[in-house]
């Protein structure tokens, strides 16, 4: 069990850096607030003396029931939208689109905000001596502070074995605990003064309080979701009341607060559960279970996950300031283990948001404080949902992915109706949103939703879920998934007029309006608004990379099953005819089939150069003729932008091995697209995106293996100099183990799980490995690397000779 954290260790300090947040004052907005959560249930914690709240989501709570936005017969007009598109004229392919092949409804429905529970503390006097913490090896969020002579101190974490968010109450001295307590609903009154959703809160015995509702009707679609939500109070000493609406609990020794909640969502198309018996359970699960029983089994759940994988940069004097103010002082002064803190938080936030049996992490996790949520807090992917899930296997968090692949499972439902009705192509298609009840028609209007290639990207993310496992049967599970895509696409792509290119059309590049000739400001019938231009395009840079990388891993899947070989010929073939990358006038890597430049300066989105990360169709090792156009592209937009957008700059400038530029970068995105807590913003509003992507480009920096070897310290930043990571995860299905100093690798070791051949690459020093004490041969490679066979189990050590 790992020790925890108190107020004491800040000041001594004696906590590690690289793992704890802290703070000296309680969050005044929700997104200052420290979050916890199981996968399934999420809270943000404020830590406020006086008044109390814990904002309460559970993942399933949205908006809407089972619905479909398949609308038939769309196909029919796609011969001539691609005409339109082929001839230039894009503004009629657009329309045309819009009224006869987009999705309806138009939007998708909302994630919501289920309940707040509200703590008002008897104690009128100001608190002194105030600190609040996160403990990421824990998963416990804490504060503690003075009252006179009392020293008060609540702990909250969400255990995943009990499934109920948990919220401990303590003081120095007895009788001295006194709140009320209040379990509100949110409503939704956006289009209306009440809204069509509704909740009714009550007193549940004498010790608990019950929340129970119905979600919002939206586009049309019935609120079908029913929930309940239930706080029972366990004290010590004292007395504990209800009273209506409230709970009253007073002058006890310490008290337990216990929240849990359920809907009555099955799955995408059933919501026949009863959240009543689900709630119910959860209690009769946890009767007779003491406290310390429950934290215990949750910290020893979350630590499964959490403790796989370890990093450690270098800790400076700054690095044992409070987590706000060490975002300012790095821009001035070194504090490389805030890097590793960000990583961590990373993988943190995974565990809490995407666990075995849960929906996937949304735009927000799984903590969403709004019933409007920015984007509708949904699974946005052209970026987003990818970016969710980038530090998942080099995290060795594999478990993490299982609701993402379900996910994608799912998608195939009304994703090959999409196929049929809207394009005439069998398998299955899915474009740049979806929701809680996987709709996989194009939404948003036309400008976003000849995003056609939103599957195709997930797609390729369980290939590399198989990658870093090597596991035959996991890839027998998902062949027919990416086979399905593939098939789509080989019956979608047609041929350019002049050059015979196999293309997508219509395409776009995401949410990028290209300075296309005639491409003009003007009014869209489909969203009412006033929009700059057209997206519509074909054969997209980001599409063609895209298919090139699904295309050539479905034929490597194909040749790994001994299956449909002569389909995967065809693939094979398809491929061959994909536009290459071209270079623009402006020596830019070009973001469409034709030399445009775009409308706006300075974009966020970087889709075509997907091919360099976290695609494998563009390398500085391979590729290098590109290499300068990709660069060019990375200095025209800058290193500013959303917080998504920096941490995709990061992982890109580490795919370049340039790790100073990648460090300026994350520099940038603390002192400017990050809230106190580590949580990424998009511009403003809060996404977990970014986070993610922070993380996953902190160990691009470290190790990278896409490219068929091992190589380790390929974009270090200067100021990272010294350092280890363990129990990584990396490609062939190898676990890692190294360390640095000086910028140099001192040794590492590898564990092969999957008995491939393993090739190494480390700048310096000839390599010494050895198995069970026995020197394994291996051969030098052109670049540097070495090759050497290795067996299922078993583990290799490598030291470097000659290090100078």
């Amino acid at each position: 069990m790992s020790h925890f954290v108190n107020a004491q260790s800040f000041d001594q300090p004696n906590f590690n850096p690289s793992t704890v947040l802290w703070y000296k004052e309680p969050a005044q907005k929700w997104e200052e607030a420290l979050p916890v959560g199981n996968g399934r249930l999420g809270a943000m914690v404020f830590g406020k003396s006086g008044e109390e709240r814990i904002q309460l989501n559970e993942e399933t709570y949205w908006t809407g029931g089972p619905y479909s936005t398949v609308v038939k017969g769309g196909h029919e007009v796609l011969p001539e939208i691609q005409k339109y598109v082929f001839e230039g004229k894009m503004l009629k392919a657009h329309n045309l689109f819009g009224r006869r092949t987009m999705g309806y409804p138009v939007e998708q429905q909302k994630y919501q905000s289920l309940a707040n529970l509200h703590l008002f503390f008897a104690e009128a006097e100001p608190a002194t001596v105030y600190k609040r913490w996160l403990d990421l090896e824990t998963g416990i969020t804490s504060v503690e502070y003075r009252v006179q002579e009392v020293r008060y101190r609540r702990d909250v974490f969400v255990s995943a074995p009990d499934q109920v968010v948990v919220l401990r109450l303590t003081a120095s001295e007895a009788q001295k605990i006194s709140f009320k307590a209040n379990l509100r609903g949110v409503r939704n009154p956006a289009h209306s003064n009440y809204g069509t959703d509704y909740f009714t809160m009550d007193p549940y015995g004498q010790d608990g309080l019950m929340l129970k509702g119905k979600s919002s009707d939206y586009l049309g679609v019935e609120g079908k979701l029913r929930f309940e939500g239930q706080v029972k109070v366990v004290a010590e000493g004292g007395t504990v009341r209800t009273d209506d609406v409230d709970l009253w609990v007073e002058k006890a020794d310490a008290v337990t607060v216990y929240f849990t909640a359920a809907t009555n969502f099955v799955n995408y198309h059933d919501v026949s559960a009863d959240p009543h018996a689900r709630v119910e359970a959860v209690w009769k699960n946890m009767a007779g279970k003491s406290y310390p029983q429950i934290r215990d089994a949750a910290v020893k759940d979350h630590q499964k996950y959490f403790q796989r994988t370890t990093l450690q940069l270098e800790i400076a004097a700054s690095s044992y300031l409070p987590t706000n103010e060490r975002m300012l002082n790095i821009q001035k002064t070194a504090d490389p283990s805030l890097a590793a803190l960000c990583y961590n938080f990373g993988r943190y936030l995974l565990i809490g948001s995407s666990r075995p049996g849960t929906q996937p992490a949304n735009l927000q996790g799984i903590w969403n404080n709004d019933m409007n949520p920015a984007w509708d807090s949904k699974y946005t992917t052209n970026i987003n949902t990818e970016m969710n899930y980038w530090p998942a296997e080099t995290g060795n968090l594999p478990e993490c992915v299982e609701p993402l692949i379900q996910m994608v499972k799912e998608l195939m439902d009304q994703g090959s109706q999409v196929a049929k009705e809207h394009y005439g192509c069998r398998g299955w298609v899915f474009h740049q949103n979806t929701d809680l009840w996987r709709v996989a028609a194009p939404m948003d209007g036309p400008s976003w939703g000849t995003f056609t290639t939103g599957g195709a990207w997930l797609c390729t993310q369980l290939w590399e879920h198989y990658l870093f496992s090597m596991d035959k049967e996991y890839l027998k599970e998902i062949y027919p998934v990416m086979q399905g895509s593939v098939q789509f696409f080989m019956d979608f792509l047609v041929e350019t007029p002049d050059k015979k290119w196999l293309v997508t059309n219509p395409s776009t590049s995401p949410e990028n309006f290209p300075a296309s000739p005639g491409n003009q400001p003007y009014f869209d019938e489909v969203t009412g608004m006033n929009l700059p231009g057209t997206t519509i395009c074909y054969g997209s840079s980001i599409d063609m990379q895209i298919l090139s990388d699904l295309f050539g891993y479905y034929v490597q899947a194909s040749a790994l099953l001994q299956v449909d070989q002569e389909f995967a010929a065809k693939v094979a073939a398809a491929r061959k005819r994909f536009p290459p990358p071209q270079i623009g006038k402006d020596g830019a890597l070009q973001e469409w089939a034709e030399d445009w430049g775009q409308l706006e300066k300075a974009h966020r989105h970087y889709s075509h150069l997907y091919g360099l990360y976290p695609g494998n169709v563009l390398s500085t090792w391979r590729t290098p003729q590109w290499i300068a156009g990709v660069k060019q592209v990375l200095e025209q937009r800058g290193d500013e932008a959303s917080g998504w957008s920096r941490a995709w700059k990061m992982c890109l400038w580490a795919r370049l091995y340039d790790g100073d530029r990648l460090d300026k970068i994350f520099k940038g995105y603390l002192k400017d697209q990050a809230y106190p807590q580590l949580f990424a913003k998009c511009y403003t509003p809060m996404q977990v995106d970014g986070s993610f992507g922070v993380a996953a480009g902190v160990m691009e920096a470290l190790v990278q293996s896409h490219e068929g070897r091992i190589h380790l310290l390929p974009a270090l930043p200067s100021a990272w100099h010294t350092g280890s990571l363990n129990g990584t995860r990396v490609r062939g299905g190898f676990l890692l183990d190294f360390s640095w100093k000086a910028g140099k690798v001192q040794q590492a070791k590898l564990v092969s799980n999957a008995g491939q051949s393993c090739r190494l690459k480390i700048a310096e020093g000839k390599l010494q490995i050895t198995q069970g004490g026995k020197a394994v041969s291996g051969k030098l490679m052109e670049d540097g690397s070495v090759s050497f066979p290795t067996q299922a189990g078993k583990e290799y050590l490598v030291k470097i000779l000659d290090l100078r």
